[in-house]
């Protein structure tokens, strides 16, 4: 299999010159022109926790080279301090393993109910809860449908979507009641022919069915208990599958809900800015996804706690936009404003979805972070659909069009499987919307209350990356928005392999072949570029 390492011109064998005065580092970038047989065993549970910092040379793993990067280039070197808004739905700012990462506004007072430093946000000392005491929301097709027909074809395609969605939700939530049902009627047949409330499948296996009935609830929890154990696992995965759905049918679809309420504004009036307050935690479970988005760029490294996050010299700004449900265009909007006024140079956006009414304030505030020299990270979304054809939002190009700013870059996952199936199945694709790939399956970092968990998802690869970038402009700090977007994408690790796109075995593409860069980021090879373009040595 080729694996390729791609320079905007062409060079492939470079030495690093340390930044800020530091004496020259000659390293040579990770490239294999040839056949490798990578390894292919299992992996251990050390090597499942930071698989996307290993090296795929080294340690047979596709990860990013991060621990490589420390060892042989950073080591000796020390950057400046970069500010990194993760917007998202909360994060657990008292962590054990982050709390000493977390950004703090040195111009406001702490609880003088005084916005002293003027930039509209009182008392926002780690950052600015656009939600306030909202938890759950509809999608937004949901509320493109409450608010009427306008005879716009987006309209219609809300529709016709929602109600696709609200069909199969109710339709799954039944059958999955129904399976309940039968589950414990089957369960109960046992525990009586058994004489116990506890069994395993031998011991079911051994009943002597004398009736049909008996036939078929052997049959039944046969197969269930052969999949996933016992039968109080396989209760526990559909209660959980029906909780899920439970709230989408009661939140997201659920046009009678009105999640907005609670925070006291006008959601699609731009100007309409004195909500939210500064409560960036809210309700502590529920920032299970920022916290661990935020754990993934920058868990403080080497401090013998829980896990190291991508960057060091990283504050983290937290910024409480993304419900449980779809986010509100104009939220996003003022979000990543405020991140650009307010000191970030990267900012994380682990969020997305398919209908975007208010669109163009999102652009307007991408376009304000690209004028203030601010990079953009976002996931690429966890529909398994091919990007070039359905939409996305946010993005930085319509109809497949050319981007229309230049600081945005969407990351798809990654699996630890390097191979054909290398790219996760959940994972969305695409050619032009697209722009590389990153670890995103099994990802272990923080979650709420000192804890850890493995999560996975385009959410868990976009931080990844927004964490190369932030090291990048932490040690090259006169490098520009845009050329750190191009560094990431040109300085990756491509391969002439065919994967399995959307978790689907019939359908297999080239690797290269399923993003703008075809690769699959490296930080490694991203210092190694990022000292030549910063030296002038390359022209991007």
């Amino acid at each position: 299999m080729n694996m390729k390492y791609t320079l905007a011109s062409g060079i492939v064998a470079m030495g690093l010159l340390a930044g800020c005065g530091a004496a020259p580092i000659d390293l040579d970038p990770i490239t294999n022109t040839g056949q490798r047989d990578l390894n292919k065993q299992e992996f251990t549970e050390e090597q499942y926790k930071d698989w996307g910092h290993a090296d795929l040379f080294t340690d047979t793993i596709p990860g990013m080279s991060v621990m490589k990067a420390y060892r042989e280039i950073l080591a000796s070197r020390e950057g400046k301090k970069v500010i990194v808004g993760v917007v998202d739905s909360g994060v657990d700012i008292n962590h054990e393993d982050l709390k000493n990462v977390i950004w703090v506004n040195e111009d406001e007072i702490p609880n003088n109910n005084i916005d002293d430093d003027n930039n509209g946000y009182v008392d926002d000392i780690h950052g600015w809860n656009f939600l306030g005491t909202a938890v759950h929301e509809n999608l937004e097709m949901t509320r493109i449908v409450k608010r009427g027909d306008d005879g716009s074809e987006m309209y219609k395609a809300a529709k016709a979507q929602y109600d696709k969605e609200f069909n199969e939700t109710e339709n799954t939530l039944n059958r999955y009641a129904e399976m309940m049902a039968i589950t414990d009627l089957t369960d109960s047949i046992v525990r009586k022919e058994l004489g116990k409330d506890a069994y395993t499948l031998e011991e079911l296996r051994s009943i002597d069915a004398q009736d049909e009935q008996m036939m078929q609830t052997k049959r039944f929890l046969e197969f269930y208990m052969s999949q996933y154990g016992s039968v109080e696992e396989f209760k526990d995965l559909l209660e959980k599958d029906m909780e899920i759905l439970t709230s989408q049918y009661e939140y997201h679809l659920n046009p009678d809900f009105d999640g907005r309420s609670e925070v006291g504004d006008d959601p699609y009036d731009i100007n309409d800015t004195n909500y939210g307050n500064n409560d960036v935690i809210t309700d502590l479970e529920r920032t299970r996804h920022g916290t661990h988005v935020a754990g993934i760029i920058a868990a403080q490294r080497d401090n013998n706690i829980g896990m190291n996050g991508v960057a060091t010299n990283v504050e983290i700004m937290a910024l409480r936009a993304v419900p449980d449900g779809d986010e509100y265009d104009k939220d996003i909007a003022l979000a990543i404003r405020y991140a650009v006024d307010n000191g970030a140079k990267v900012i994380n956006g682990s969020f997305g979805k398919s209908f975007s009414p208010n669109k163009e304030w999102v652009y307007d505030a991408l376009k304000y972070a690209a004028k203030h020299d601010v990079l953009f990270v976002h996931a690429a979304g966890n529909d398994g659909s091919f990007l070039d054809e359905v939409e996305n939002y946010p993005n930085d190009q319509e109809n497949n069009g050319p981007e229309f700013v230049d600081n945005v870059l969407t990351v798809g996952a990654l699996n630890w499987a390097y191979g054909e199936q290398m790219i996760a199945g959940f994972s969305n694709y695409g050619k032009i919307n697209v722009d590389v790939f990153a670890p995103g399956t099994k990802i272990y970092a923080t979650t709420p209350d000192d804890t850890y968990e493995y999560l996975q998802g385009t959410s868990m690869a976009a931080p990844g990356v927004a964490g190369v970038a932030a090291l990048i402009r932490s040690y090259f700090p006169k490098l520009k928005a845009s050329q750190v977007k191009a560094i990431i994408m040109e300085s990756g690790l491509t391969s002439d392999q065919e994967v399995i796109v959307a978790g689907d075995p019939n359908n297999k593409q080239k690797f290269s072949e399923l993003s703008r860069s075809g690769n699959m980021v490296n930080l490694y090879n991203a210092l190694i570029m990022a000292d030549k373009v910063s030296r002038k040595k390359i022209k991007l």
